[in-house]
């Protein structure tokens, strides 16, 4: 009878702590302890105490219930960490929350609510949204204090970003300072409200991110928030608040946006299937998302596949053309010189799908449509340019936003974003004088306009396919033109056309190649560059090949790699390497190569412990040879190619160490009366580039001069053109520049060639290397010259000018000084930095 007794007590004490441990609510006589919980009415969050990851600290906070992987959506005690097990989380006579030691000796947090009515009907009560709401009368008619008030890293659906205009409140989600120390972190996500309001994500004071202004829509710098969102975002500014509201449409999916530990906005929503969170958005995600990446009046365009991302706005030009040569846009844009404003002929140019400036310096009139913000801003001679304050209402648009002063962070999206009016004067407007589509009323853009877009699209792709079955003209690609994935296997077809003409090349299905270098194995893999990956290869028959595998993300593309392979087939040069053949298959383009065991030439001359495997008998060589090969390019072949990407891991050493130069994606073929041209397109390598290629788009056989000289000294020396600017020096020809004038150019030889070298020979190089790299072009002797001069040692040669790229490192930072001749202003040689990505 006893132990029936002892089983029933035993039973009934565990329904009564199962009970407690699973209501959502508290009152003054069930305060919270360390290791029970409450839990929402429906099961979703979990209010407790918890300890982060290889930590023995104790917070109390609110995380998923039903969510397998513990994830925390806010802490009380952020920066004041519990050392015991022994807290309470309780409500008190005075109608607050206090969380302290069982005998009240020590408090971590509380919610600190004055001047209510003490009573005893005081209540907290945790919410199926996660919010933990302090609520006072019996039937919970006062709501005190809410943990919605007070977010941690954590914006939860149905939390409200921003401002309370009756009490002051600005909610802010700031990040935790480590994944395991979720006190009060470096980076916040808060709105802001001077001008119109907008969300920045800082880092203290400094601003990271900007979302962008209200559209109607969403937020002008988040392109995912269309109609078909699967968040139902709203925007209320009334005379109680000013705050943004975010609900899921479907409220069995757990969502959540979280300010992170490394200073980024990320929305994750939960996979149940694979019991993970996965990532659904995230900001900033490319450097347009930089706050403020291109300066004043400048503009981010991520997309612009070969160029510099930062452009200026109409009307305006780079502030610093220095700085924006070596791709750096924080200086920002100025009006053009000479330009005249407010005058008669003012119009605006309209930027599409853009997050328009900071409107930190915009005024904002709600009751203005469209053209009457036009009308306002061009009577207003400091106006800059507008905006609709709210693209969501149908006709014209509702609201004004007009910009006063400099503009800051504008970009472009693929999709999304709205448009941006520009104030421009009449000459500028001239320019972007185009039809306004916009205008036309719906009927007439579905009938008129859409078929004669179809027909110029068709036109144009006709156009294009028959030029390249003719290959009567390559062009530099500058058009932007985007071939369609549906055209893609057409444009391969045409391809395969125009190489198979008159080339003795094997086409390789991709099975092949797949065998040959056992599926891309990371074993085979010779080198990665910017444009793919190279792989080893053994082909059934034996034979070891090279497999440039291009990569589907790299800019280059079908033009680029025609361009190689119709330009190698054709030259037959012992110091040119070899092209067996190509693949082509959907997105894959790959190039195979005669197999050369040495790698490049710079796997040599820049690593110390190889570099001693090159004495100066084999680099002189090897010297002679890539002149031969460039006098084939430039002179002896049918064909006059310009390389444009010369340098030392284009240049291949066979098995005898003898050179072959590499790598044609972007060479240019001369007619044989053309002697220069120039491009909006430049691309190659900085520390190879000619100073009238990198800043004037011109270039010609002196180009490929001018690169020769930098390898020629880089041969020498064994040092990188740029690995003096690290060492706070000059680059290597300011260097080799400062040694010749003293007389002492023999003391930049390589130091792995100790004295064994011929001084005469070394000299005459060096002194050939200097008379390549000068600054004009007209000054710089031919390929045809430099093999005379090498080959002529008791030749006359002339004295050499002042070089191109002289810059000193001053001891602040990255700025430069030009040469003292004046001449073109340039970057540091960086080997990476280049217009053309590769």
């Amino acid at each position: 009878m006893y132990h029936a007794r002892g089983i029933l007590a035993t039973m009934l004490i565990f329904l009564i702590f199962h009970f407690s441990t699973s209501i959502d609510t508290m009152t003054l006589n069930q305060p919270l302890e360390d290791g029970n919980i409450l839990v929402s009415s429906g099961e979703k969050f979990a209010l407790g105490f918890f300890s982060p990851a290889n930590t023995t600290n104790r917070y109390a906070g609110i995380w998923y219930n039903k969510v397998s992987e513990q994830t925390v959506v806010w802490v009380a005690n952020r920066d004041n960490p519990i050392t015991n097990t022994s807290c309470v989380l309780s409500v008190d006579e005075t109608g607050n929350l206090f969380l302290h030691e069982k005998d009240h000796s020590l408090v971590y947090w509380s919610t600190n609510i004055s001047g209510v009515d003490t009573n005893n009907d005081f209540s907290a009560q945790l919410l199926d949204s996660g919010n933990l709401v302090l609520f006072q009368g019996v039937n919970k008619e006062v709501s005190l204090w809410e943990s919605f008030d007070q977010p941690s890293n954590t914006f939860l659906p149905g939390m409200k970003l921003g401002l309370d205009k009756k009490t002051g409140l600005n909610r802010v989600v700031s990040s935790w300072k480590s994944s395991n120390n979720p006190g009060v972190g470096d980076y916040s996500y808060k709105m802001e409200f001077i001008g119109s309001a907008q969300l920045f994500l800082s880092k203290g004071k400094k601003r990271i991110w900007r979302a962008g202004s209200w559209t109607g829509r969403g937020w002008s710098g988040v392109p995912g928030m269309t109609p078909n969102f699967i968040f139902n975002a709203s925007f209320v500014n009334n005379n109680d608040e000013e705050v943004v509201v975010y609900n899921v449409r479907n409220s069995s999916i757990f969502s959540r946006l979280v300010v992170t530990e490394s200073g980024t906005v990320e929305r994750f929503t939960w996979n149940e299937g694979d019991r993970e969170w996965v990532g659904f958005w995230s900001a900033p995600k490319d450097q347009c998302d930089g706050y403020n990446h291109c300066g004043a009046f400048g503009f981010c365009d991520p997309y612009k596949p070969v160029t510099f991302e930062c452009d200026c706005l109409p009307g305006y030009e780079p502030r610093s053309l220095e700085d924006w040569y070596i791709r750096d846009g924080s200086k920002g844009c100025k009006r053009k010189v000479g330009t005249k404003m407010c005058e008669v002929g003012d119009g605006f140019v309209e930027l599409a799908r853009v997050k328009v400036p900071d409107t930190s310096t915009a005024r904002v009139n709600m009751s203005l449509g469209l053209e009457a913000c036009k009308e306002l801003c061009l009577r207003n001679c400091s106006c800059m340019g507008y905006a609709s304050g709210n693209i969501s209402v149908e006709a014209s648009g509702g609201g004004c936003i007009t910009w006063h002063g400099d503009m800051f962070d504008t970009r472009t999206f693929s999709d999304g974003g709205q448009s941006f009016y520009i104030r421009v004067n009449a000459t500028e407007l001239a320019k972007y004088a185009s039809k306004r589509l916009s205008k036309l009323p719906r009927n007439h853009f579905l009938v008129y306009v859409i078929p004669v877009i179809a027909a110029v699209f068709l036109l144009c792709t006709f156009i294009c396919c028959y030029q390249r079955k003719k290959n009567a003209k390559r062009n530099e690609g500058e058009s932007g033109f985007n071939i369609p994935n549906g055209l893609k296997a057409l444009e391969g077809s045409l391809m395969e056309k125009d190489i198979g003409k008159n080339m003795d090349l094997d086409v390789f299905d991709l099975s092949v190649i797949v065998i040959a270098t056992d599926n891309f194995s990371a074993s085979n893999k010779l080198g990665e560059g910017g444009f793919g990956s190279v792989y080893k290869g053994m082909m059934v028959n034996g034979q070891e090949v090279a497999v440039k595998r291009l990569s589907q993300s790299s800019s280059q593309g079908i033009q680029e790699f025609k361009n190689e392979v119709m330009l190698i087939a054709k030259l037959q040069h012992k110091n040119l390497v070899r092209l067996l053949g190509y693949c082509f298959h959907k997105d894959e383009k790959m190039l195979v190569y005669e197999y050369l065991p040495n790698k490049g030439l710079d796997s040599f001359i820049f690593d110390q412990a190889k570099a001693s495997l090159l004495d100066w008998k084999k680099r002189f060589q090897i010297i002679r040879g890539i002149v031969r090969g460039l006098l084939y390019l430039h002179h002896d072949s049918r064909l006059k190619i310009i390389h444009r990407d010369l340098k030392a891991s284009n240049v291949l050493l066979d098995t005898n160490l003898n050179p072959k130069i590499a790598d044609f994606g972007l060479a240019k073929i001369f007619g044989g009366d053309e002697d220069e041209a120039t491009t909006r397109r430049v691309v190659g390598t900085y520390g190879y580039m000619s100073p009238e290629y990198a800043m004037q788009g011109l270039f010609s056989i002196k180009s490929d001069v001018f690169s020769f000289g930098i390898l020629l000294l880089e041969i020498i020396s064994g040092r990188k053109n740029n690995s003096y600017y690290r060492e706070n020096s000059l680059n290597l020809i300011g260097h080799v520049w400062d040694l010749w004038k003293q007389d002492k150019a023999l003391s930049v030889v390589d130091s792995s060639l100790g004295d064994s070298f011929d001084a005469c020979e070394v000299r005459l190089c060096i002194h050939v290397g200097i008379l390549c790299v000068q600054e004009l072009a007209s000054d710089r002797p031919t390929m045809t010259d430099v093999a005379y001069m090498l080959t002529s040692q008791g030749a006359m040669l002339p004295s050499p000018n002042q070089p191109a790229f002289i810059f000193r490192q001053v001891s602040h930072g990255r700025d430069v000084s030009a040469s003292a001749s004046g001449g073109v202003g340039t970057v540091f040689n960086e080997a990476i930095t280049i217009l053309q990505a590769r």
